[in-house]
């Protein structure tokens, strides 16, 4: 069962983006939210826009070439806003209507596509952010209650099997093929749903992180109903 965020010592809830893109990381919090409840029929414009790939890229100008009612309108314009924010940030957000991503079948014994819990990696230091404007909303996992898979004994023993090398080329094996990446919850954990219309800020490992990377994942979606997503 998922938990709300509101009482998650995991999870800072700020007000407006300046505090969103301004409050910096600390102790055991990795995640931010802008908490939003937004106006507007975002259905209308998932109803309108054409799916041309499982993950199809909406543009700015996909979105003003819409023709809209009044509620489509202040949904338009609200995600307008936000992409603005983030592009003047300096961030590169997509904006995506989701059929769904592709799954990882290629091992029985571990799977590293997006549905499974991870953290984001980064060479240099950056920030995930994302808003589910429509559709099945991604989940977080605290920290202490997510174990990393290469750390799972059986798994680690088909991992070793798998990569058939040098013992101390191992460890290089698992970060190369993005196995260290992925989690698994532990029994009785409590994720949290990240719920719509929210802005999140999800910290991300990269060398100059002061505090645990994120542990998220994609839900798995409604039948029958695209997401619409920002992302960067």
């Amino acid at each position: 069962m998922n938990h709300t965020f509101s009482d998650n010592c995991q999870i800072g809830i700020v007000s407006n983006f300046s505090d969103l893109i301004n409050t910096h990381f600390e102790g055991n919090v990795n995640a931010l939210c802008w908490h939003r409840n937004l106006a507007g029929d975002f259905k209308e414009i998932v109803s309108k826009l054409q799916l041309k790939e499982n993950i199809t890229e909406v543009s700015k100008e996909d979105l003003l070439a819409l023709s809209l009612s009044e509620e489509g309108s202040t949904a338009r314009e609200l995600i307008l806003n936000d992409l603005q924010l983030l592009t003047d940030f300096g961030a590169l957000p997509s904006l995506n209507l989701l059929k769904n991503y592709d799954r990882d079948e290629e091992f029985d014994f571990i799977s590293t596509d997006v549905y499974s819990y991870h953290v984001d990696r980064s060479p240099v230091g950056t920030h995930t952010f994302l808003c589910t404007y429509y559709g099945a909303a991604s989940d977080i996992l605290p920290n202490d209650q997510a174990v990393q898979k290469i750390l799972v004994p059986e798994i680690r023993e088909k991992l070793k099997e798998l990569h058939d090398g040098p013992e101390d080329e191992f460890e290089s094996f698992l970060k190369d093929c993005f196995f260290d990446l992925h989690y698994q919850p532990q029994p009785n954990a409590q994720p949290v749903n990240l719920g719509r219309g929210h802005l999140w800020k999800l910290a991300v490992d990269h060398p100059g992180q002061n505090v645990l990377p994120c542990v998220h994942r994609a839900p798995v979606e409604n039948d029958g109903e695209y997401r619409l997503l920002l992302i960067c």
